[in-house]
């Protein structure tokens, strides 16, 4: 079935209607969608360089419209939508630990956890059944995945082809790295 779907996805990528599709699929993953909008935004990014920084921005801002349906799905819905979710994706525990976690740290996870692979759509669910306030969720929603998108934005747009193997295997880790120098230069900041 995911098979299907990559491929489904990819040809969408090379539609007319492509950004449209973009917009569905960024704010569909945010929220339910099983497969990373990055799938499309790469192929998109690859045909069309000169509008990275556009695809980028659309896929930043639905992915966000997407986290907000998603949080909402855990704030107003957990027991009948959200966990539904979490369920199909075995990943109920997952959303009660990250809901545990959002109690403690906060922003941080969303920072965190959305440069990583983790499916955000947990990220959201799990933020809205902890009901972490909403401009703050959305604010880190924004530099996160406006982080993610961008970065395959540059890379894409610099180098085309030839970095599409290196964004698809190992941009989460570069991500996950740049989020603990980031968090490192804080804490060295507090201490001092």
């Amino acid at each position: 079935m995911l098979t299907l779907l990559y491929t489904r996805i990819t040809e969408l990528a090379a539609s007319p209607r492509a950004v449209w599709w973009l917009i569905v699929v960024a704010v569909a993953e945010s929220s339910v969608f099983p497969l990373p909008v990055d799938l499309m935004l790469i192929p998109m990014l690859l045909a069309n360089r000169e509008r990275a920084w556009f695809l980028a921005s659309v896929c930043t801002a639905a992915s966000v419209v997407g986290g907000l349906i998603g949080w909402v799905l855990g704030a107003f819905l957990m027991e009948h939508v959200g966990m539904p979710i979490a369920h199909f994706y075995h990943a109920d525990q997952r959303i009660l630990n990250l809901e545990a976690m959002f109690r403690h740290y906060g922003v941080w996870i969303i920072l965190a956890k959305g440069l990583t692979p983790l499916p955000y759509k947990f990220v959201t669910l799990a933020a809205g059944a902890a009901h972490f306030p909403l401009l703050p969720f959305i604010a880190a929603s924004v530099v996160t995945r406006g982080a993610r998108f961008f970065l395959e934005a540059a890379l894409l747009r610099a180098f085309g082809e030839p970095i599409r193997d290196f964004i698809e295997k190992r941009l989460a880790l570069v991500l996950f790295g740049a989020l603990i120098l980031i968090a490192g230069g804080i804490a060295l900041i507090e201490f001092l």
